[in-house]
């Protein structure tokens, strides 16, 4: 049996004071009092029980300890692993994003110069057909000059226009309708007594005979 206070018991044991008072109460500690100091009896076998009850909870402990902190290590090196590998997605992020733009400027840059190319081919086709249809406008022009000229000096020509010829008739609208075809078929097949100036078929009625065509 060894004697020992009421706190190097609570120490021994692993408890509080307060345990150590209540088993003596209990009965489950002896305890004798020395010199008005409560001594409490433990027997060599629960203290070396106790002992190595403390020792494998410290063990425990350590253990423990270095399994945490195993744990802390871990999980640190997975937290600077999951940081690299966001940094690696942020930087590839940033890479395609930016592949993206410059594929954005090259495609707009094509169409671009497509619609330049379209642009310069529709104003050549445009400048060619301006010119076609200016040369069309003036060679009409010019023969209507011509006509006109000839118009305006009629009066003082043997030429007549078809149209005023047939205006100056008295006929009736189905004989002028059958003379009308007959001069212009007459016209059409090269008759000299003709003359074709612009779009329209003149007459000499002082120079030739069309009393043909009135049968």
């Amino acid at each position: 049996m060894s004697k020992m206070s009421i706190a190097d018991a609570a120490t021994k044991l692993g408890v509080s004071k307060e345990a150590i008072h209540n088993r003596i109460r209990r009965g489950s500690l002896e305890s004798v009092v020395e010199d008005g100091v409560k001594l409490v009896l433990l027997d060599s076998d629960v203290t070396n029980k106790q002992t190595i009850k403390q020792t494998n909870k410290r063990a425990t402990q350590q253990n423990d300890d270095k399994y945490y902190k195993l744990l802390e290590d871990q999980n640190e090196r997975l937290r600077q692993k999951v940081d690299r590998l966001e940094g690696e997605t942020k930087s590839l992020r940033e890479q395609k994003e930016q592949m993206l733009i410059e594929e954005r400027i090259r495609i707009e840059k094509i169409y671009k110069d497509k619609d330049e190319q379209l642009k310069n081919m529709l104003n050549a086709i445009s400048s060619k057909f301006l010119q076609h249809t200016l040369k069309e406008e003036l060679i009409i022009d010019s023969q209507d000059l011509v006509e006109a000229e000839i118009e305006v000096d009629e009066e003082k020509s043997t030429l007549i226009s078809l149209k005023k010829y047939f205006k100056q008739s008295s006929y009736s609208a189905k004989k002028l309708k059958k003379l009308k075809e007959k001069f212009k078929k007459a016209a059409k097949e090269d008759d000299e007594r003709f003359q074709k100036i612009g779009k329209k078929h003149y007459l000499d009625t002082s120079k030739y005979d069309y009393s043909d065509l009135f049968s």
